[in-house]
């Protein structure tokens, strides 16, 4: 059943170019939609905030802030910001427009990924964040609802060739800086690292940790932390260390664990210092599993 009819949205014309065409998906901070930017005769992912951030001056100033840096990244693997403005008092972003699945769509569907075809996606994400870190930016929302993977020509699924970006840079510092700050940490409380939680401190090793818990939801099928309430699985990031990916997947190699290890200590000096280093630390790893040194296991699909 179609429920997007009555959205006001639906055709306006946003900042005097964007037209809107579809719906795309309504997250905790922003609706998205695709629309036909017509001074370029392009497609665009228009990105608008919601109402609770909007109308929160701290908010808007950051977010403003914000956008305008992550304007001047220029990365194969982040998704560009083209530009931002306000329709009606609402905060939007004009980003690039990426044919594709989200990460956690692709995980849905598959439960679980080969080593392999993991550690590639995360080479690309961790390239994209540390471009972000080289100019000074902290992600802080790093989970797979930001992660998309391009649709190759074809429909071609093999995954170790396909191209990953990155969204939201800077968008979760803004919204934290807002009165809903809080309620926005725990809903991703799954990814979240301990010293965000105890301390409200980011810093790049905080989006390290991110990535090493994405690291283990790909290979597994599963976050590491579970329970009845956001908040408890917060704290249970401060105080338990990440399990061993093996332990839910019998013949991963060790390597994998290893990596998944590093990458989750608890004391942010235990990981590497940013993302180039563990940028570094997986193509390591992809060349040991390649080589044959780290044998893998085999894998169904569920």
């Amino acid at each position: 059943m179609n429920t997007t009819i009555d959205d006001p949205l639906l055709g306006a014309l946003v900042g005097g170019r964007y037209r809107i065409r579809a719906l795309v998906a309504r997250g905790g901070m922003a609706t998205v939609y695709t629309a036909n930017d017509e001074r370029l005769e392009r497609t665009v992912a228009l990105k608008i905030i919601h109402p609770a951030q909007a109308n929160d001056p701290s908010f808007v100033e950051r977010f403003t802030g914000e956008a305008k840096t992550i304007a001047r990244l220029t990365h194969p693997n982040v998704v560009a910001v083209y530009d931002q403005g306000s329709h009606n008092g609402l905060i939007y972003l004009v980003m690039e427009y990426v044919r594709g699945h989200t990460l956690r769509e692709l995980l849905a569907e598959r439960h679980r990924l080969q080593p392999q075809d993991a550690l590639a996606i995360l080479e690309q994400m961790l390239a994209a964040i540390a471009a972000a870190h080289r100019a000074g930016l902290v992600h802080r929302d790093v989970k797979p609802e930001n992660v998309l993977v391009a649709e190759a020509p074809g429909g071609q699924t093999n995954l170790v060739d396909s191209v990953v970006k990155v969204a939201d840079f800077g968008l979760a510092q803004a919204v934290e800086a807002s009165a809903e700050g809080a309620g926005h940490l725990m809903a991703t409380a799954a990814y979240v690292a301990p010293e965000l939680v105890a301390h409200g401190q980011a810093d790049p090793r905080t989006d390290v940790y991110s990535a090493g818990i994405v690291l283990f939801e790909m290979i597994t099928g599963r976050v590491p932390f579970e329970a009845d309430h956001p908040v408890e699985v917060a704290w249970q990031h401060v105080e338990r260390e990440v399990p061993q990916p093996s332990r839910f997947v019998p013949g991963l190699p060790a390597v994998l664990d290893g990596l998944v290890a590093r990458a989750t200590s608890r004391d942010p000096s235990g990981r590497p210092t940013d993302a180039g280093a563990m940028l570094t630390d997986v193509q390591a790893t992809r060349e040991q599993l390649g080589s044959g040194a780290a044998p893998l296991a085999t894998y169904g699909q569920h």
